[in-house]
């Protein structure tokens, strides 16, 4: 992320309040035709002294099946920094409608471990504004580091895209080569994931975006069903990992395909070890165990 001086928030944003703003802005937008610019806020916000929430901590690590500790999940952290990053895509001058971007990829460092009793600096901003061949795409950049502290503990860099989205100035990337045909490995877990999936996710990570509450929401932004939240599939797979992960390691994820719910996902892992013959690098990818569909893959390697 570029330095560059924050706008201090005095409180942790409201997620709803920024969710019932989007829309409001969604509908000014489609009632005056207005188009945005190709151009990016240059101000990231910040929210000093943030503490987790132990009842929430407990609940999120028993929804994602990570073992109880004090220290908060990478996942986790991704969540407590959310409404943060959100507040920044909610401004004005953020050139993208927020509600029905898609949910590219995302890639986080985990640094250090960050204990449940510590104070938390979080900054968050958005950058590297580009084309796609469907849309416009952009990256939300969080930060979390210890109270007054300039070393980053974690740091995420989450890709979305608006589809359907086309600014001025900023050009279709062409075609890129076709993605191999993905063979299903054999699983190591099949997850059961019912219609209330989305809803138990949002009540631990704070993220109620409609398409993933009820069939009835989710179909008022074009979908056919409620989807699960793809970090919550991305860090229930982190959790399966495991603990060989340690304290500190770079997780990566690309999204491909929705997972309508209720369905089941079937999740393959394998783990590869270094010359030391140390842990080094385990890889996972998710489908659908009828269509055989892809829904993300990535990977969890050693910093």
């Amino acid at each position: 992320m570029i330095p560059v001086q924050p706008v201090i928030l005095g409180d942790m944003p409201s997620l709803s309040k920024l969710y019932v703003n989007a829309a409001a802005q969604a509908a000014r937008r489609r009632l005056l035709g207005a188009q945005g610019s190709a151009v990016l806020p240059a101000e990231n916000h910040e929210v000093r002294g943030v503490t987790a929430d132990v009842a929430n901590l407990t609940a999120y690590q028993h929804l994602l099946g990570e073992t109880a500790s004090d220290v908060l999940p990478a996942g986790f952290l991704h969540a407590l920094a959310f409404p943060v990053a959100m507040s920044v895509m909610n401004r004005d001058d953020f050139p993208l409608p927020l509600l029905g971007m898609i949910h590219l990829r995302n890639s986080v460092e985990q640094r250090s471990p960050v204990l449940f009793t510590d104070a938390l600096d979080i900054t968050a901003g958005v950058e590297n504004l580009r084309g796609h061949r469907v849309g416009t795409q952009v990256d939300v950049v969080a930060e979390v580091r210890l109270a007054g502290k300039e070393d980053l503990a974690w740091r995420g860099i989450s890709t979305y895209l608006a589809k359907g989205v086309f600014l001025p100035g900023i050009d279709k990337p062409s075609a890129g080569s076709a993605k191999a045909e993905f063979v299903a490995p054999d699983p190591t877990a099949v997850w059961q994931l019912g219609v209330d999936t989305g809803r138990a996710y949002a009540a631990v990570s704070g993220d109620f975006n409609p398409i993933h509450l009820s069939v009835l929401s989710a179909r008022a932004l074009g979908l056919r069903s409620s989807i699960a939240h793809g970090m919550y599939l991305a860090s229930r797979a982190l959790a399966d990992v495991g603990s060989v992960r340690g304290g500190s390691f770079i997780w990566d994820v690309e999204f491909d395909a929705p997972a309508f719910l209720p369905c089941r996902v079937a999740l393959g892992i394998s783990s590869e070890e270094g010359g030391s013959g140390a842990w080094e690098r385990s890889r996972f990818v998710a489908w659908n165990p009828r269509s055989g569909r892809r829904h993300f893959s990535g990977t969890v390697a050693a910093l």
